[in-house]
């Protein structure tokens, strides 16, 4: 369940930072009601952009199969073998 604080709570950095480092994922801020910032440790930030990264290259994949850009996987694996006198 997302963790969701008021901005006034900022105020306690070292009490917000250990929030961060103990939780999985992000903490919301809301700002009179409304969302305002989403907090959140490196070390979360980090395996986000790898996921993100990840999920990029399959959507492109995804698009050049679409698209009809693929090639014979035995085909390409013999250029290689040839290439690099496997």
């Amino acid at each position: 369940m997302p963790q969701i604080i008021p901005i006034k709570e900022l105020k306690n950095t070292s009490g917000i930072s250990e929030l961060c480092h103990n939780s999985n994922e992000p903490i919301y801020v809301t700002k009179n009601g409304y969302g305002d910032m989403v907090l959140m440790s490196v070390e979360l930030f980090e395996d986000m952009q790898k996921k993100w990264a990840i999920y990029s290259e399959i959507a492109t994949s995804e698009e050049q199969i679409k698209a009809g850009k693929t090639k014979d996987a035995r085909k390409s694996l013999a250029a290689v073998r040839e290439k690099y006198d496997l």
